[in-house]
């Protein structure tokens, strides 16, 4: 498994952030505050949508004059992307033009020059053009890279805001067909990828803070949040979070793009995980070893997801873990089988604890057992009708590009922190352990 990468002087990274500003002219403004920088984070609020979709939905505001804006978060994609052909209107937006910097750094080829139609943001000559991609249905198309005001809140509770604005955020303009598949309401995905447009490394070098994000995912009926930037993590009541109340392991690079359209070259911008294997109620699960690593076609490993809203197991790593699961928990009713699930129960027959219903765990060892991802009956199981109790994770196929992909309902209520600047992974595991969850989140 691969080593964190060192860590590079502050001095070096604060030189590379603002390079990067500068590039995109991205200046910093705190709403109300004579124009000084927010103090160390802004926030995106997070819920999910309570039908078919189980996306998580994140409020922002944009433009000007400012509106209200959802997107469904993804781990995925290059850029945050909306929709410009459903009344897109602001006095602020400005292309990005064709051979300037940040369309090479976007490392973009393409120019927008057939446009005839009169200008707005999705009509515009000589303008960089981008692949923004619904990572839902697999659907991309072209569209303009253009920048706009951005504004986020820096508090969260009790209520989110005042605002920190970036005057001029790079994003690229969607098509309504392509908002198809995402929950109602959504206008586009905001991408919370390692790419270098991608909210997190773009939030950094626009307020000057870290390039370290947190995830921590609501269950439906809650709320959650992504919190950018150098604040401590801090719930009701009382507890906050540090680095030495996390499990840290490396994040790994697929040396192959898994974006919809790429280059040959390309690295992914997704975040894999070392997982080396996997116990249920303590014992060791057999499985093929060698899908558990990335090869040299960049296929295999495990990723983590928020558009996948459950686990997802190659086939005969699903058949074990299922297998192990039925000879744990051998005494517990079986109810028939609701798809996608294959192995569901009796849910009048399932105790409860405080981390969900009474079953063995899941653990998800990465690179050693001190390193493993404990998995609670709240992550592991999912209510389905007929008051059946599943086992939340399905069957991907035989030949998948990706073995292992850890969905949302996996880690909800945990608090999830991608370190960009160590590239590693750190989890707190179940909140619910702690007495709390992600919709206890604080911040300011």
């Amino acid at each position: 498994m691969a080593r964190p990468r060192p860590r590079p002087p502050a001095g070096t990274r604060l030189a590379a952030l603002l390079f990067l500003c500068a590039l995109s002219a991205c200046r910093a403004d705190a709403a109300g505050s004579g124009g000084s920088n927010p103090t160390s984070a802004v926030v995106l609020p997070v819920s999910k949508d309570a039908a078919a979709t189980q996306q998580y939905v994140a409020g922002f505001r944009q433009r000007t004059p400012l509106v209200p804006v959802q997107a469904v978060l993804d781990l995925a994609g290059a850029t945050l992307w909306v929709d410009c052909d459903a009344g897109y209107a602001s006095s602020t937006y400005r292309r990005v033009p064709c051979g300037s910097k940040p369309c090479r750094l976007s490392r973009s080829a393409a120019c927008a020059t057939t446009c005839s139609g009169p200008p707005s943001p999705s009509c515009l000559n000589d303008t960089c053009a981008g692949f923004p991609g619904n990572t839902v249905t697999h659907v991309s198309t072209g569209g303009n890279i253009i920048t706009d005001v951005l504004a986020l809140p820096t508090t969260f509770r009790p209520a989110p805001g005042p605002l920190a604005t970036a005057p001029a955020f790079l994003f690229t303009c969607g098509s309504t067909f392509l908002t198809e598949g995402l929950a109602a309401g959504a206008a586009g995905m905001a991408s919370l990828s390692r790419a270098r447009f991608a909210l997190p490394t773009q939030l950094a070098a626009t307020f000057r803070f870290s390039r370290r994000f947190a995830l921590c995912l609501p269950p439906a009926g809650a709320a959650g949040a992504v919190v950018f930037g150098d604040a401590p993590y801090a719930f009701q009541p009382g507890l906050v979070l540090s680095n030495a109340s996390l499990i840290y392991t490396p994040l790994l690079v697929n040396p192959v793009s898994t974006a919809g359209v790429s280059a040959k070259g390309d690295k992914s911008d997704e975040y894999f995980v070392g997982v080396t294997g996997i116990k249920v109620n303590g014992r060791s699960v057999p499985l093929n070893a060698t899908l558990l690593a990335i090869d040299k076609k960049g296929v295999g490993g495990t990723k983590l997801s928020t558009v996948e809203p459950y686990t997802v197991l190659e086939t005969s790593i699903h058949k074990a873990v299922t297998d192990a699961f039925a000879a744990e928990t051998a005494m517990i009713p079986r109810a028939a089988p609701v798809a996608p699930f294959k192995l569901c129960y009796d849910g009048s027959k399932v105790g409860s604890t405080r981390v969900g219903p009474a079953v063995p765990t899941i653990e998800l060892l990465l690179g050693s057992e001190a390193a493993s991802w404990v998995v609670f009956g709240e992550n592991s199981m999912v209510a389905a009708k007929g008051g059946a109790l599943c086992l939340g994770v399905v069957d991907g196929g035989k030949t998948p590009r990706t073995s292992v992909v850890i969905g949302g309902h996996m880690m909800e209520d945990n608090l999830v922190e991608f370190d960009l600047e160590a590239s590693r992974l750190g989890f707190s595991s179940s909140l619910l352990f702690r007495q709390t969850n992600c919709n206890n989140f604080r911040l300011g």
